[in-house]
């Protein structure tokens, strides 16, 4: 089986930052996944469950509002490893021009006084939420892209360098 694209990524080097994880064409259309990544993986505690949803919320209904963008937004939602999430937009940019729409989706978080879409009716764990822990979070990161703007390492992957036989056999560190 071929290592899909975001486990080709070394994930002991990656830095919290913007980058992009993989370009799609479907159709006529072409869509780029982005990795918005929060912490450092295996070296940083995964973000909290609760503030992960709240996150999710309330930068989801960010995007999906920004009249700017809303039209680009395909998905947003958590990685299965709580480090950060994936943003699926319609086109292909690079990182650095959606630096300003997640700076300011990070940043709208600070203003919320709720977090939408929260009732039995709109959501599956209506309960697991906690906007204190999401503010804390997003003012974090939000800080981080602002201190870490001019570095390059926030909006490149660092690759994994794997050794590759004649034959096409892969070898992986163990």
């Amino acid at each position: 089986m071929d290592l899909i694209p975001s486990f080709s990524v070394d994930h002991t080097l990656i830095v919290p930052g913007i980058f992009t994880s993989r370009i799609d064409q479907i159709g006529d259309q072409l869509l780029t996944t982005y990795d918005i990544r929060l912490t450092r993986p295996n070296r940083e505690p995964a973000i909290d469950v609760a503030a992960m949803h709240s996150l999710e919320h309330l930068i989801a209904t960010f995007l999906r509002n920004d009249p700017d963008w809303k039209d680009e937004i395909i998905y947003w939602g958590p990685m299965g490893c709580l480090t950060g999430f994936y943003l699926i937009l319609k086109g292909n940019r690079k990182p650095r021009e959606i630096y300003d729409l997640i700076l300011n989706a990070f940043r709208s978080v600070n203003e919320a006084e709720y977090v939408p879409g929260t009732t039995a009716s709109n959501c599956g764990n209506y309960l697991m939420h906690n906007l204190a822990m999401a503010k804390w979070y997003a003012a974090i990161f939000a800080d981080y892209l602002v201190t870490n703007a001019e570095n390059p390492e926030i909006f490149a992957y660092p690759k994994t360098e794997r050794l590759v036989t004649e034959e096409g056999q892969q070898f992986f560190d163990s």
